[in-house]
């Protein structure tokens, strides 16, 4: 998800109480909360290498046992240098060194939580494991969930501050509207894939051998989209077909015309590896790859980002030597 997610995420953590525990507690919320994107100085290596970084080791289970230890002595040193230097502010809480500690591990933790939602992917068990994880349920900016949780934050601050005893009771209201959402979301994306698979299962493609009755998809995926939250972008494809769709809760689900994944691609993603480490990095990061080629000349795009609007952000083109595409033809 965007940072902002991740820090009002934090921030209505904190409002729900949390941030009474200790001093600093809801400093401790917000930056753990976003902490695990340190590695978007990956971002700074230029081209698309940075998509087989992101989201792995700093949102893995070693960064999630070691980052809040790291943000809470940060946290405590910050408290003590202040006080050293008489800028303490004195309306602080008095450092809770145990709860500091569990802060900053709740906010860490509901990093990944969320991440995971969307369709971009995460490899929640990096380094020991380089799969990537598809929650497919919430656009990567959720416009709804910022009104949910900005308005609970809003509504909890306003009441805190004419002191009133259930201050915190708009961020509980907020927090539990936001995970009533993406467990309906998380539904609706549930029944676009269950429909989208029955579909196919009876669809006879037109070059199938007359009285084929069957072919069930090799993967279904349906995308989010901003938001109009009941609408799923259907995504497929088997060994030879790719294709795409929409689904919309109220009005169901049309597929469009189905488009054949070349057997050059088969053998291409070797030469295309060796070619180039964008390339590489790409395909590492891809879920539904798309290559094409003319000649020597490469294009690798991803299914779900083949939008116009975001398309070449998500493109490498390459020229693949014909002495390595050789090497992999069968």
């Amino acid at each position: 998800m965007d940072n902002l997610t991740h820090s009002l995420a934090g921030a209505i953590l904190g409002q729900m109480g949390l941030k009474t525990k200790t001093g600093l507690g809801m400093a401790t919320l917000i930056i753990a909360a976003n902490i695990p994107d340190i590695d978007a100085v990956a971002t700074l290596l230029g081209g698309v290498q940075h998509l087989a970084i992101r989201r792995g080791n700093t949102h893995g289970p070693i960064a999630m046992l070691i980052l809040p230890l790291l943000l809470t002595g940060i946290m405590i040193w910050f408290d003590r240098w202040q006080e050293k230097r008489g800028k303490r502010p004195a309306d602080r809480l008095p450092i809770h060194k145990g709860w500091l500690l569990a802060l900053a591990y709740i906010g860490c933790l509901s990093h990944p939580a969320l991440d995971w939602l969307n369709s971009y992917g995460i490899r929640l068990l990096e380094p020991f494991s380089s799969q990537w994880f598809y929650g497919d349920s919430i656009f990567i900016i959720d416009i709804w969930i910022w009104a949910a949780l900005i308005a609970g934050f809003w509504m909890s601050r306003r009441q805190e501050k004419r002191k009133a005893s259930n201050w915190s009771r708009p961020a509980w209201i907020s927090f539990a509207a936001v995970c009533a959402y993406i467990f309906v979301n998380g539904m609706i994306t549930g029944k676009a894939e269950s429909e989208t698979k029955n579909l196919l299962d009876q669809t006879v493609f037109a070059d199938e051998v007359p009285g084929a009755t069957q072919r069930s998809p090799e993967m279904v995926v349906a995308n989010p989209l901003p938001i109009q939250f009941w609408k799923r972008e259907i995504l497929w494809r088997d060994e030879s077909r790719y294709g795409s769709g929409e689904f919309n809760l109220f009005d169901g689900l049309v597929l469009d015309k189905e488009k054949k994944i070349w057997e050059y691609s088969r053998f291409l993603a070797p030469g295309i590896v060796r070619s180039s480490d964008d390339a590489a990095a790409f395909l590492f990061w891809s879920r539904m790859p798309i290559i094409t080629a003319v000649g020597a000349r490469v294009t690798v795009r991803d299914q779900r980002f083949m939008d116009p609007l975001v398309g070449d952000r998500f493109t490498v083109r390459v020229n693949v030597r014909k002495d390595r595409l050789e090497k992999t033809r069968p």
